[in-house]
């Protein structure tokens, strides 16, 4: 989060409930939040911790477009939860997709501020809000909160062995085949890139154009639910030849039963059609992968939850993020290092990410510090 400076704070009391507005400095994009103090003397002693919820914008470096539309900026809803000595923080992107909001995102994490001042654990935490991006932030947050107190990383935290570095690939969002092919020569020595693709005539025109810009990278690509069945049993031999290793959601959710009957050369992932454990009895004998997305999950905690429960289904697994800076991806990370395939790249799109920033370095990227998060 941006530093606060004098000026940029604005205190006002209203009784005993203090109201204050924050702008937070973050170069071109400043962005003002409330933060109420509920407490009063009669109920300090029973809050042991205390809510702060903000919304940023962060403008991408370049259009991001996909099957469903295009994207130039992402809103995001940042938790920080503090006991006074350790800070923990949480980030989510709302997702008009699954019917969020940042009202509706910080409606529901206002529903539980009492709970959460008063400390409750991630166990509960799941029982207390829906999968879905408000959960996601605040489980975030209180597993930043919980490493910082113990001062030990979340790693240690779950259990997992730290990597030096997580492999990821890098988006090339859907365009023309030349402008894909443009984008595509900056990825110089990428091993795996994932390319955005329409279900339209041009998509194996975008494939290819792409592979002779990048002529010793692999690629995912990523229909978003806009391909028919005989668009996928059709393109898939073709994409097979140009080193397309996985296709992700190629039919919508709710109507991929039908997968059934693939029997093409190239393994699908289901996203959109999976977002918790519940999910896993649908896409069984469907899907080959399953992308696992914080922001669909509802954190972490659910995301290792998922990624254990959908191994032992014979799943293999892919961690996916949605736009968003450093912070969101950072949690994600824990996961990345179970998984085979690994699109951690939202931090990479933007103009200027947070600081300390995940950096990256053809395909590599180095794990957060524990100034951003865990």
């Amino acid at each position: 989060m941006g530093r606060r400076s004098g000026p940029d704070s604005i205190k006002i009391n209203y009784g005993r409930t203090e109201v204050v507005s924050h702008q937070m400095n973050l170069g071109s994009n400043p962005v003002y939040y409330i933060d109420v103090d509920w407490r009063d003397e009669l109920t300090k002693e029973r809050y042991s911790m205390k809510l702060t919820v903000a919304k940023e914008d962060w403008r991408l470096a370049r259009t991001f477009i996909i099957a469903r539309g295009a994207q130039t900026v992402t809103t995001v809803v940042v938790v920080s939860l503090t006991d006074g000595q350790a800070r923990g923080h949480g980030e989510c992107e709302p997702q008009d997709h699954y019917g969020e909001s940042v009202k509706s995102v910080v409606a529901q994490i206002e529903s539980i501020r009492p709970l959460l001042e008063r400390g409750i654990s991630r166990d509960e935490l799941l029982e207390l809000l829906p999968a879905g991006a408000a959960r996601n932030a605040v489980d975030c947050a209180l597993w930043d909160l919980e490493a910082k107190r113990q001062s030990i990383s979340a790693w240690e935290l779950a259990g997992l062995r730290k990597p030096e570095h997580i492999p990821t690939d890098f988006t090339i969002s859907l365009d023309t085949p030349a402008a894909m092919y443009e984008e595509a020569q900056q990825y110089q020595g990428w091993p795996i890139m994932k390319l955005k693709l329409g279900g339209e005539p041009d998509d194996l025109a975008r494939v290819r154009a792409v592979g002779e810009a990048l002529p010793s990278a692999r690629f995912t690509i990523d229909a978003n639910e806009s391909w028919s069945f005989d668009h996928l049993a059709a393109m898939a031999p073709e994409f097979a030849e140009l080193r397309v290793v996985l296709i992700e959601q190629p039919l919508p959710a709710g109507q991929d039963a039908v997968l059934s009957d693939y029997s093409g050369p190239i393994p699908v992932c289901a996203d959109e059609s999976c977002h918790t454990r519940e999910s896993l009895p649908g896409i069984i004998g469907l899907y080959d992968y399953v992308n696992i997305k914080l922001d669909k999950t509802g954190g972490l905690t659910e995301a290792l939850l998922l990624a254990r429960a959908a191994e032992a289904q014979g799943l293999r697994l892919m961690t996916g993020c949605m736009t968003g800076t450093s912070l969101a991806m950072a949690p994600a990370t824990l996961v990345a290092s179970l998984s085979d395939f690994v699109d951690l790249d939202g931090g990479l799109m933007l103009q200027a990410d947070r600081e300390p920033a995940m950096t990256c370095e053809l395909g590599h990227l180095r794990l957060p510090k524990p100034g951003l998060w865990g």
